[in-house]
C-alpha cells in the first residue's frame, strides 16, 4: 500500500528514510540541519534522502541547497521548490511526489528539531512496528529551550485543551518532529482540513480516528537560533477554532 521498498538494502534493514524539510528565508539554518541529518543518519547507517521543499525564499535559500546538493549528490539532496508560499501541507504532498523512503520525517529546518533524534524515532518505531512516532516536549526528559513564560503557557495550554476535548492518546499534540510510515502520511494529508499551527494537532487527531499506531520519542525543542519566529497571535485563535471543530467533527 504504497511503500517502496529500495533493492540496496542498508546494513540496518532495507527500510529508507525521506526527510521532507519544507524550507522558508532559512539560508543561515539550511547547511548546518543538512550536515546534521547526514551524520546522524550516516553513523546509524541506515538509508536516507534528504528533500528541500523552498517556498521561494527571498533569502537565497534555495541557492544553499543548490551549493548543498553539488557538496553531497542528488541522491542525497532532492530540490524541490516551488514559486511561492503555499502552505505546509501542501509542501509535505509536494515533497512525497518524489521521496523513495518507506519512511518520511517530518522537521523544522531552523534548527528548533535536533537530528540527533532522528535514529530514536526509528528505533522507537521498529520496537512497535508503529504508523506514526511523534516527538513529544512533554514527557521524560523532554523540554522547551528558548521561549519566554507567554509562549510556554501558550503551548502547555492548547495541548491541555486538546487533550481534554479529543483524548488522542499522545502527549505533544503541536509538535512538527514526527516519522510517518510513508502510506500513512499521504492518507492522513489528504483528510486534514486544517491550516498553519493547527494542521499537526489534526494529524495527530486523524491518525487515532483511523486507527493508526502512534509512538512517543522525549525530544528537546530549542527556539530558532536564526530568523524570526513564525508564531503571531492570529494563530491563537486559529487554534481554538479548528480545536473546536475537530471536537464537533472527530
Amino acid at each position: 500500500m504504497g511503500d517502496k521498498r529500495s533493492s540496496d538494502a542498508a546494513e540496518v534493514s532495507d527500510d529508507k528514510y525521506s526527510i521532507l524539510l519544507p524550507t522558508y528565508n532559512e539560508s543561515e539554518n539550511l547547511p548546518i540541519i543538512v550536515w546534521l541529518i547526514i551524520k546522524y543518519l550516516t553513523e546509524s547507517g541506515y538509508q536516507f534522502e534528504i528533500i528541500i521543499i523552498d517556498d521561494g525564499s527571498p533569502d537565497g535559500t534555495l541557492d544553499v541547497a543548490k551549493q548543498l546538493q553539488k557538496i553531497y549528490g542528488e541522491e542525497k539532496i532532492v530540490l524541490r521548490p516551488r514559486p511561492k508560499k503555499l502552505g505546509l501541507g501542501t509542501a509535505y504532498v509536494h515533497g512525497m511526489k518524489s521521496a523513495t523512503g518507506n519512511f518520511i520525517v517530518i522537521m523544522d529546518a531552523d534548527l528548533s528539531h535536533h537530528p540527533k533524534f532522528i535514529p530514536q524515532f526509528i528505533t522507537k518505531q521498529k520496537e512497535g512496528n508503529y504508523d506514526v512516532v511523534s516527538g513529544t516536549r512533554y514527557i521524560g526528559d523532554g523540554g522547551v529551550y528558548g521561549w519566554d513564560f507567554k509562549r510556554k503557557l501558550v503551548s502547555r495550554g492548547a495541548n491541555f485543551l486538546t487533550q481534554l476535548l479529543l483524548r488522542p492518546g499522545a502527549s505533544d499534540l503541536t509538535g512538527s518532529f514526527r516519522l510517518y510510515r510513508k502510506h500513512v502520511l499521504e492518507k492522513l494529508v489528504q483528510s486534514c482540513v486544517s491550516k498553519g499551527y493547527v494542521f499537526q494537532m489534526e494529524m495527530i487527531i486523524r491518525a487515532r480516528q483511523f486507527g493508526y499506531t502512534i509512538g512517543e520519542v522525549p525530544i528537546t525543542f530549542v527556539d530558532r537560533v536564526y530568523g524570526e519566529s513564525k508564531l503571531g497571535g492570529s494563530e491563537i485563535f486559529q487554534f481554538v477554532k479548528a480545536l473546536l471543530y475537530l471536537f464537533a467533527t472527530t
